[in-house]
């Protein structure tokens, strides 16, 4: 999209009350850049497979790979940066390790970039 086709103003004009409200609203940069670290996280299809398996039930590495048709080794890839990103958590049961989602803002993120998508 060229800048020409991009509506702008005709005039140059500030509207100092917006600009404050804007300035009180803005978080600071370090807050900025961590919303954009997580909202990276989501860009992935993969990591979205995975967040979607584990709304149903928490799961180990063994069944989300047959699930969703990868290696084990490419699950845990991902899972290491979910669990970095403090989107799942795990547990073990003997031998076993199970993921599961770390709590309902996971699901209400993935919620609402749904209902975002499918708006007609």
């Amino acid at each position: 999209m060229a800048l020409q086709d991009v509506e702008h103003c005709d005039s140059f004009e500030l509207h100092e009350d917006r600009i404050e409200r804007v300035r009180k609203y803005m978080p600071d940069e370090d807050e900025i850049c961590d919303l954009a670290e997580l909202f990276k996280v989501f860009g992935d299809s993969t990591r979205m497979r995975i967040l979607f398996a584990l709304f149903g039930s928490e799961i180990c590495v063994c069944d989300l790979a047959d699930t969703l048709g990868m290696t084990q080794s490419a699950i845990s890839h991902q899972l290491r940066i979910l669990k970095q990103s403090k989107l799942v958590g795990s547990r073990r049961d003997g031998k076993t390790v199970f993921y599961f989602l770390a709590d309902d803002h996971v699901r209400t993120i993935i919620g609402q970039g749904r209902e975002h998508i499918e708006e007609q």
